[in-house]
């Protein structure tokens, strides 16, 4: 029984159903589980003293796609929108491998755990060859590694150039190959158990890249297996184009005809939701993961995130792709997020601590899972630690809760743990060697943008 204490800690934010903020006071944390918390004296094998930091719960990132992080910062791509944008970058896309995969998984999932992320959902549908098996081995290698709770996804397409979408024909699959090995990834890999470290989701693309048939078959599928569902929805107006032009419906009332609503579907992006569509949202518990750097740089539009709250509809945070952010740190995506919507909606935009909520307990409702969120007796051990006797803190402490939003705070956090594991300290990552893995990956990425 292995066990950690969070020693006297200046400040714990909960994020619990009271918004606790406790002062002095010890977490304690055995076999990846919180025990204990509150100012009594405990024992353990490993002691952080915390007497001159802020505590938080795990951030969680509820929409990636980690092998971005190799094609982020191309000149040829930073002023297209969308279509273009990846219209242009699957063709570098299409040479992904095992190894890129891996070392890409390792600098996006490692920046994350050093800007207090703990738990992070990838959405990969990009499958050269039908080398899906490969690839997602390469993902949860990279998590082992690192510590990180992983939530994959066994992402698809099966709509090519030659069939009126996006990508290569290299990269698509039959519907029949992409069911069947779905079903494959879930068997391997799916643990739906309390406190899980690894997850499985089934995860097409987007209307645009994928057929009625798949996006039908995925939905039986998934709720046969007992997964979630998730894909990319009214992201731009060229895809809310595309779905009327071609199936005589707004996006979200084609997919629900398809089964795609309900509390086991979240969406990324969800921007271009009307009033009715919102309502639908929320009485179908259907989700929708804020991307709001991505949404910015692609000029996609802004996401109604305070009429999503005021609603009801479940929402949570997420950097989206590296290529359409060129980062893979959420508490920079929770800061711009604050500042987006006071921009855009002023007093009734969500506050910074609303916005941390979103990233810890909205996130996790958009997962499903009710064992990581916030910080209590009974939940999965993930939180970050950041010292307040720093320079750039002074004067920023007077509210903790909503600190990373109105004021934010720039560079690697001092500790992140994982299920009761430290696997960032002081920070530098714990389960790699950091200079080794650069040398690596760099290595790595100049090889596969040169092929």
């Amino acid at each position: 029984m292995s066990s950690l204490l969070i020693q006297n800690a200046w400040a714990v934010v909960t994020c619990d159903d009271r918004d606790s903020l406790l002062e002095n006071a010890n977490i304690l944390i055995r076999d990846g589980v919180v025990a204990y918390m509150g100012p009594e004296p405990q024992e353990a094998d490993e002691v952080l003293d915390a007497s001159r930091c802020i505590v938080y719960p795990g951030l969680i990132n509820t929409h990636h796609h980690l092998y971005q992080t190799f094609s982020r910062n191309l000149p040829q791509v930073q002023n297209l929108e969308l279509f273009d944008w990846l219209t242009a970058l699957y063709e570098i896309w299409k040479n992904l491998d095992g190894e890129a995969v891996y070392h890409s998984s390792i600098v996006g999932m490692g920046e994350l755990l050093k800007t207090g992320c703990t738990t992070v959902f990838d959405h990969h549908y990009v499958f050269p060859g039908g080398s899906s098996g490969a690839l997602l081995d390469a993902q949860f290698a990279a998590a082992r590694d690192l510590g990180v709770r992983m939530y994959a996804s066994r992402g698809s397409m099966d709509l090519s150039r030659k069939d009126g979408g996006l990508p290569p024909d290299s990269v698509v699959q039959t519907v029949d190959e992409i069911l069947r090995d779905c079903r494959r990834a879930v068997e391997k890999y799916h643990d739906p158990s309390f406190n899980s470290m690894g997850m499985v989701a089934l995860a097409p693309c987007s209307p645009f890249s994928v057929s009625a048939e798949l996006l039908r078959q995925s939905a039986l599928l998934a709720r046969s297996l007992g997964v979630r569902l998730h894909t990319h929805l009214c992201e731009t107006k060229d895809e809310e184009n595309y779905v009327l032009e071609k199936y005589g419906k707004r996006p979200l009332a084609y997919m629900e005809d398809l089964g795609w609503v309900g509390p086991d579907v979240w969406y990324a992006h969800g921007i271009h939701f009307n009033d009715e569509e919102l309502k639908l949202l929320v009485d179908t518990g259907t989700g929708v993961a804020h991307c709001p750097i991505s949404n910015m740089k692609l000029s996609s539009g802004v996401c109604r995130i305070p009429e999503m709250l005021s609603l009801g509809v479940p929402v949570g945070l997420a950097v989206d792709g590296s290529a359409s952010n060129d980062g893979s740190n959420l508490l920079e995506e929770l800061r711009a997020a604050y500042l987006l919507h006071r921009l855009r909606s002023s007093e009734r935009a969500p506050s910074g601590y609303d916005l941390l909520k979103i990233a810890t307990r909205g996130s996790a409702r958009v997962l499903g899972r009710e064992d990581i969120g916030c910080l209590e007796p009974g939940r999965a051990g993930d939180l970050f630690l950041i010292r307040r006797d720093r320079l750039e803190l002074v004067g920023a402490d007077l509210d903790v809760r909503s600190m990373l939003g109105t004021v934010g705070f720039k560079g690697p956090v001092d500790y992140t743990v994982v299920n009761g594991r430290v696997v960032v300290r002081e920070g530098r990552l714990t389960g790699i060697d950091e200079e080794r893995a650069v040398r690596e990956a760099r290595s790595c990425a100049e090889a596969y943008l040169n092929r």
